[in-house]
């Protein structure tokens, strides 16, 4: 995730019930799978809101300007997540998202590609966090589907699980999900 800085915020809706500024942009995540087959996500939490509890979610944010969604991935990979290696793939899913996270109300469209990590590149290096997610970010770690499944815990995108077991076993689609 990107901090959000004055050029990325759209100047124009605010959300009056708030008064939040609303941040829209174009974000890309990625499904970052090891040999093992597990995928690597990111334990967070609003830190605006430390009642509202945590989840783990991929790594991913805004993609900037000039930037491929491609590139926005293994940026986020090495900066979030400290791997170093990623072969990307394609773009499997899709969605449409808003959402309030450290006081901003974000409305973003993503792609989220599929990646993956080389054998010994699971291994996880140096994190490169902005303040801002140094902030929220509580932990990362590999999953399996089965270990998502069984634990139960919350994921963004929601059943993350689920979707994840296809994708897993090879199944990946010939055009991007909606998954919104």
């Amino acid at each position: 995730m990107r901090t959000p800085t004055a050029a990325m915020v759209d100047a124009g809706p605010v959300d009056l019930a708030t008064m939040r500024p609303t941040l829209r942009r174009q974000a890309a995540r990625v499904v970052a799978i090891d040999e093992r087959g597990r995928v690597l996500l990111i334990k967070a939490h609003d830190p605006a809101r430390p009642d509202a509890g945590s989840w783990w979610e991929l790594p991913g944010g805004g993609i900037e300007r000039g930037e491929s969604s491609e590139h926005a991935c293994l940026r986020e990979l090495h900066e979030e997540g400290g791997v170093a290696s990623a072969l990307m793939g394609p773009v499997i899913w899709t969605q449409h998202v808003t959402f309030d996270f450290a006081g901003w109300h974000f409305d973003q469209d993503e792609v989220i590609h599929l990646a993956e990590v080389p054998a010994g590149g699971e291994t996880l290096g140096e994190q490169r966090l902005e303040a801002f997610e140094a902030m929220a970010f509580e932990d990362r770690r590999w999953w399996s589907c089965d270990e998502l499944l069984a634990e139960q815990v919350a994921t963004l995108p929601p059943r993350l699980g689920e979707l994840l077991g296809p994708v897993v076993a090879g199944d990946v689609p010939d055009h991007p999900v909606d998954i919104g």
